[in-house]
């Protein structure tokens, strides 16, 4: 009996498999963090994928290196079609390909022609023999950096390189990107030297100087204009043509020509969300990805909701999408629907099986699973035949799952002949009972975006391996051709985004609904507090890269705790209060103040000490050790604004002798009996139910099966909400919900939907940063 079994049995410590140890040291060869090759062993498919390529390197006696090696797994990840790899693996081994976009353009050469090529049009398409000089990125950087100097010089180092680098990547597109950096780090430290103490600080948030009483302007997270996250390597309208892996046909300059008449050469983008759900925090990335490109360049953004499953689709959920664009700052262009387009994509359809580039198909879902499927029988039979069914579906002649239209192309990632349409004898929202055969996304996305003409088909990475049948079906069709451009999702730790998933919280009670404000949807956020100029920075502040991360939820707290800083009003709470009496004092009481609520405004309100007031119960503890500042018999505090110090005098207990009352002394703050530390307190108050709220999951991916073997239900937080009955200052009764304040010592809350007239209740939105003065 082996060690390893022992140990595995009686003391539960997990092993990996021989296999997987195999598998971890053939992928440590590609140059790889231990990080990197365990997210890899989850995906099955791409270790395998990386392991064949490692085998086929190694026939040929090929050295991988740490650059080939990366090269290898960016192939792997970005190429779907087995051959195409195998076509473009020889290129790295013998050192042709060197960078990541040659990789891309090989591909996307590779999908435009699957019908075959020439090797040498391979390697020109991807710039195999192509080299751009350290001189030449010089002298195009030196140039980029003259246009901006005035500015470089106001910002120093803190200036925002992103958009020449974007600039570098267009004009010298095989420019290594190492290289690149490195060029202009060095021509930026020629211009300004050496970076200084104050270089290196982070940037301060600028102060209101005015001694006026206008609010204080609300500092932005980003540098630059904030709507802008660096659009520059995306083609100018109308230049279509330049992009990679644009198929250009040859209609394709007569139908750009027609286009930049129609939209005056303005960018025009579109938010296309689906409305069977409530938006979440990853929705806010696609908002300001596609409202904030077309708002930097002048452009127009439409809302276009993509109404093709009239079975999921409710009236609640166009309203909310609505509400949520509409929060965070932004107005469409103009609202559509996809089903406005209905009698368009019908026609387009008849036209696609006319051109023989369709076929009605009878196989079933199960049948058409898959992606290495055999093509479908009906494939070629005759368009009349196809145009007369295709004429029934419509006419609701056709049984519901008895019959579909496909189209006659490959997506990216393998899968055959995509459904274009299919049966569904369910009423639409908007058009009824008219129509009985809906359009799929594959079908009505693209083709939607070209009859908006838009210019840039935003979204994110995995629709990637829908860009070609995207430009397929619109070439095929003859109709203007957006370029589809892809970005990396908005992921985020501790929660789960997945509509059937929160349906599945709700349901077990441990949510209440979709505002629940533990959880991310954007409903849920406003609720809880978050600002929408918060949430707009904090995506800003990510970027917009292809990268596929996970982002921690600390990061978009720390985010809208800069902006509540700013914006939110001071007000004393306590949560579990303590009642203490006055019985000898130096100011006459009531005594008042005036106090300044949010500080930089010229703003002031007054705050009332009496007899009676309470205070925390954390902020009182019958023994002081040497850590502990706050009241103690042995030892006084001050109360913040009021200029007072309390000093315990008695004691009062109930027979369970719990503490009822402390009875106390007031004298004015003077610098022989100046406290260790100040704390809040209430006198005229009212009681309020206070809402706090920590993580709703203990993992960071509560759907990661190895972190959490028993499924996502099973790593709920059980203490992920704590109610309290607490008290607050009279002077904010009648707040109404969504009003910000900051609790002094404890958090930012906000007031919640389910106020009443005669009990406020607060959810928290964020705690502050560590204090000392609590300890």
């Amino acid at each position: 009996m082996s060690l390893r079994f022992l140990l595995s049995t009686s003391l539960k410590i997990r092993f990996p498999s021989r296999k997987c140890l195999r598998n971890m040291v053939e992928l440590s060869r590609l140059g790889l963090t231990d990080a990197k090759i365990k997210e890899t062993l989850n995906n099955a498919a791409l270790t395998q994928k990386l392991e064949s390529m490692i085998s086929k390197a190694d026939a040929n006696n090929a050295t991988i290196d740490k650059n080939i090696g990366v090269l290898m797994y960016s192939l792997a990840t970005k190429c779907k079609k087995a051959e195409n790899l195998d076509s473009i693996l020889p290129l790295i081994l013998n050192g042709k390909i060197s960078c990541d976009t040659q990789i891309a353009a090989a591909n996307e050469f590779l999908i435009a022609n699957p019908s075959g090529y020439n090797q040498k049009d391979l390697e020109m398409f991807c710039g195999v023999g192509v080299v751009v000089t350290s001189d030449e990125i010089t002298a195009f950087v030196r140039n980029r950096l003259r246009q901006s100097e005035d500015r470089i010089r106001t910002l120093r180092y803190k200036f925002n390189v992103g958009p020449i680098i974007g600039d570098v990547r267009r004009e010298l597109k095989w420019a290594n990107g190492g290289l690149v950096k490195i060029i202009i780090d060095e021509e930026l430290s020629n211009m300004l030297g050496p970076m200084t103490e104050e270089d290196r600080k982070p940037s301060k948030p600028t102060k209101n100087k005015s001694n006026t009483t206008k609010p204080a302007k609300k500092v932005e997270i980003v540098d630059d204009d904030p709507i802008d996250m660096n659009f520059s390597h995306l083609h100018k309208p109308g230049e279509n043509y330049t992009s990679d892996g644009y198929v250009v046909t040859d209609n394709t300059m007569r139908l750009l020509k027609e286009h930049l008449k129609l939209t005056g050469g303005k960018w025009r983008t579109r938010f296309p969300p689906e409305p069977n759900g409530i938006l979440h925090i990853g929705h806010a990335k696609a908002i300001n990805v596609n409202f904030g490109a077309a708002k930097s360049k002048d452009g127009i953004c439409f809302l276009r909701y993509d109404d093709t499953n009239p079975e999921k689709e409710e009236e609640k959920f166009f309203k909310s999408i609505l509400d949520i664009v509409t929060w965070l700052g932004y107005t469409p262009y103009k609202v559509t629907h996809a089903s406005d387009y209905f009698p368009q994509l019908y026609e387009l359809a008849v036209r696609m099986i006319k051109n023989g580039d369709a076929y009605v198909c009878h196989q079933t879902a199960d049948e058409m699973k898959g992606f290495d499927v055999k093509p479908s029988p009906w494939r070629d039979r005759p368009i009349e035949e196809s145009l007369s069914l295709f004429n029934d579906m419509k006419n609701g002649k056709v049984d519901e799952g008895k019959a579909t239209l496909r189209m006659k192309c490959k997506l990216e990632e393998g899968k055959l002949d995509p459904v274009a349409y299919r049966i569904k004898f369910v009423p639409h929202h908007r058009t009824g009972n008219k129509w009985c055969i809906y359009p799929t996304y594959d079908y009505t996305h693209c083709l939607c975006d070209s009859i908006e003409h838009i210019t840039h088909s935003l979204c994110t990475k995995e629709f990637q391996s829908r860009r070609s049948s995207y430009y397929w079906l619109c070439n095929v069709l003859d109709v203007y051709c957006p370029v589809q451009w892809e970005y990396g999702r908005l992921n985020i730790g501790y929660t789960v985004l997945s509509k059937r998933k929160i349906a599945r919280l709700i349901k077990n009670n441990i949510v209440s609904d979709y505002d629940d404000p533990r959880l991310f949807t954007l409903t849920a956020l406003r609720r809880r507090g978050f600002p929408a100029v918060a949430i707009n920075n904090f995506v800003k502040k990510l970027g917009l890269t292809g990268a596929l991360t996970q982002t921690d939820p600390m990061l978009l707290e720390a985010t809208v705790r800069d902006e509540l800083n700013n914006t939110a009003e001071r007000v004393m709470a306590v949560l579990e209060p303590l009642k203490l009496t006055v019985i000898q004092c130096e100011v006459e009481l009531p005594y008042s103040v005036e106090v300044t609520p949010i500080p930089g405004k010229e703003v002031t309100r007054k705050t009332v000490i009496d007899k009676v007031l309470y205070i925390d119960q954390s902020d009182f503890r019958l023994e002081a050790d040497k850590d502990y500042r706050r009241l103690a018999p042995t030892q006084s505090v001050g109360l913040k604004h009021v200029g007072l110090v309390v000093t315990v005098a008695s004691i009062d207990y109930n027979d369970n002798h719990d503490i009822t009352n402390i009875n106390v002394k007031l004298e004015k703050l003077t610098d022989t009996n100046k406290p260790l530390a100040f704390i809040q307190w209430v006198s005229k108050n009212m009681l309020v139910e206070v809402r706090n709220y920590s993580r709703l999951f203990n993992h960071q991916s509560p759907e990661d099966p190895e972190q959490v073997p028993g499924g996502f239900l099973a790593d709920v937080n059980p203490d992920s909400l704590r109610v309290y009955t607490g008290m607050v200052e009279d002077r904010i009764a009648g707040s109404p919900p969504l009003s910000r304040y900051q609790f002094e010592r404890i958090g930012y809350y906000c007031v919640d939907q389910d106020s009443t007239s005669n009990l406020l209740v607060f959810n928290n939105t964020v705690s502050l940063r560590e204090d000392k003065a609590k300890s």
